[in-house]
């Protein structure tokens, strides 16, 4: 009996090892256009408010992705920096007002060490939203 859930967990480990594997081949670009899949480009911003931010995603040396509570995604390419851009890095922002602008820095820290890592100058944000459903008649 312990043989067979052995086999069994290691079958799964490897299985969700694969598939991390196969995500994990995406290229940067592949990942932004997964991400936002089924969505549609707005007219980009310059700001975007910091309380509706509900989390972030990087796409490495591309894109940062900042998901709001309208779940409209803001897709920010840096002006400057996104070559150190990277998914194990924490993004750590020093802002003097309630909004998150294109005239922002963010600083790039690394989790273990908590050593500066780089920085990037935000770039407009792009929002992509999901298509309204057609009201029935």
């Amino acid at each position: 009996m312990r043989s067979r859930l052995a086999t069994s967990t290691l079958a799964a480990a490897l299985l969700l090892t694969a598939a991390a594997a196969a995500a994990a081949r995406l290229s940067p670009e592949e990942r932004l256009a997964k991400a936002i899949e089924g969505r549609s480009a707005g007219e980009p911003v310059k700001c975007i408010q910091l309380r509706d931010i509900r989390s972030t995603r990087i796409i490495d040396r591309t894109a940062i992705i900042y998901d709001t509570l309208g779940g409209t995604l803001y897709v920010n390419h840096p002006k400057a920096g996104a070559a150190f851009l990277h998914d194990d890095v924490v993004l750590v922002t020093d802002t003097h007002s309630s909004q998150l602008c294109n005239i922002d820095i963010v600083k790039l820290v690394d989790p273990t060490s908590k050593m500066l890592t780089g920085s990037v100058g935000l770039g407009d944000f792009v929002p992509y939203t999901r298509p309204k459903p057609e009201a029935k008649r």
